[in-house]
């Protein structure tokens, strides 16, 4: 029983380990930091002004404040997950979320092509969202419909996770349209917006192809033999309060449920729009679900009580959610602090000068796979590095639209896996999943879209791109 804990230690475990390791890196690294201006409202690194400042080592007392002011720093995506928690504890307590996942899979039981095609189909749906308009932490409350619906048709949580997050995180990486990361890091590299568009879709075609692939094979794999999941008996248990057994009885959804989910389907269709159409974020992405989550108690007949007491009942269902995501915020907190990122940075990006252009290219993502870690926000990262990464791609015979897909690819894999990303560890929580196991499962495919990246980072130096 010790030897298994040591080999799993929990995800709380893991991650302040990781904040102590922060911690004792600040004694190690040498600190610096580059010179900052502001253009287009944005808070950008200057070239070449890298330099040597006094350390700020990171003690007991800063890891143990860590926590706290991860909470503040990370606050507003801890309200959001609250706030949303809340509405789905409503939601859930109009019983029309079960009525909803009996009804998908009375249709994947009845047609075939459903059976075949529903991963596939919503993935890509998914990693649309993530190519158009940068979805992240819009797809949280999905997880809440997803992992539930995946137990349901005969698959596992890790399916139910995977549906949403990597369809929409392949979909980040890939991305042709997002005005958060492509759009951003081609401003900064004084690239025509959006431009190059032609070589990203066939780059987001084959990372969506593949990720599907790799998913519906572990789905059906599950499906065939349920014992072979990861999060086998954490299901078996979650199983019991899905009502799983009533949908040999399941006679359709009734009037007032369909008027339920409609309702909250048309909340998320307002998310959807606001995002796209005004550039909402989490604080009207919070009133909307807000407003949602009392319409559909009051079409669903809820009283004033229950409506509150299930609101509050699922925001506190999420507590834990919270600690986590402050817990891999402080982790950040530490390294700033310490005033070692930029110097990670400039280390990483001194090496890339004497390689190939090719090479250079692909020691690109790869370094922008490792800051990743340190700064797990694709407009932030843009921000801190493409200053850096797109006068250096000149200097080394680099395309500076090839610096930017490195940028994407080495922002977008890794935000599936690392314990410092709010959101992963979010939806993580939220599927009650830990983050080892989820490690262990996604990082062969991190590894599969690490090579595919590497490969199709070849091909715009041969083409001019």
């Amino acid at each position: 029983m010790l030897i298994n804990k040591l080999k799993t230690p929990n995800t709380y475990a893991i991650i302040f380990l990781l904040t102590i390791l922060i911690a004792i890196l600040t004694w190690i690294i040498p600190t610096g930091e580059y010179e900052r201006i502001t253009k287009d409202n944005r808070e950008l690194v200057k070239n070449g002004s890298y330099h040597y400042v006094e350390s700020n080592p990171q003690g007991i007392d800063a890891v143990l404040m860590a926590p706290i002011r991860g909470f503040v720093d990370a606050s507003l995506i801890i309200g959001f997950v609250m706030i949303v928690g809340g509405a789905f504890g409503v939601f859930q307590k109009t019983e029309a979320v079960d009525s909803g996942i009996m009804a998908i899979a009375e249709a994947h039981k009845k047609y075939e092509f459903l059976r075949k095609l529903l991963i596939p189909i919503l993935m890509t749906i998914f990693a649309l969202a993530g190519a158009l308009f940068g979805m992240s932490e819009e797809l949280i409350p999905f997880i809440l419909v997803f992992v539930p619906m995946s137990l349901v048709l005969g698959y596992d949580s890790i399916t139910g996770v995977a549906i949403p997050f990597v369809g929409a995180g392949v979909g980040f990486a890939g991305a042709f349209l997002n005005p958060f990361t492509v759009g951003i890091a081609q401003g900064i590299a004084e690239l025509p917006i959006f431009s190059g568009m032609e070589y990203r879709i066939i780059a987001w075609f084959v990372l969506v192809f593949t990720s599907i692939i790799f998913v519906t094979k572990y789905a059906n794999k599950v499906k065939n033999n349920p014992a072979l999941s990861l999060t086998y008996e954490h299901d078996t248990e979650k199983k019991k309060s899905l009502k799983i057994g009533e949908a040999v009885s399941y006679n359709g959804i009734d009037k007032k449920h369909k008027a339920v989910l409609l309702t909250f389907l048309a909340g998320l269709l307002v998310v959807v729009f606001g995002v796209l159409e005004y550039s909402w974020f989490i604080e009207e992405i919070c009133a909307v679900f807000l407003l949602t989550g009392i319409a559909v108690g009051i079409i669903g007949r809820l009283t004033i009580k229950e409506i509150t007491d299930s609101f509050l009942k699922g925001a506190k269902d999420l507590i834990g959610t919270a600690f986590v995501i402050a817990l891999a915020r402080g982790i950040l907190v530490i390294a700033s602090d310490g005033k070692i990122i930029d110097s990670i940075l400039y280390a990483l990006s001194s090496g890339i000068s004497e390689l190939h252009p090719v090479v250079s290219g692909q020691a690109m993502f790869i370094v922008q796979t490792l800051i990743n870690f340190f700064v797990p926000s694709g407009s932030g990262q843009a921000a801190l590095t493409m200053p850096v990464m797109a006068p250096l791609s000149d200097l080394v015979g680099v395309s500076r639209q090839t610096a930017v897909l490195a940028f994407q690819f080495g922002d977008g894999f890794s935000n599936m896996i690392i314990p410092t990303s709010a959101v992963t560890m979010g939806v993580l929580t939220l599927a009650e999943i830990p983050w080892e196991k989820w490690a262990r499962w996604i990082l062969p495919l991190q590894l599969i879209l690490f090579i595919i990246g590497l490969i199709l980072l070849v091909p715009p130096f041969f083409m001019g791109w």
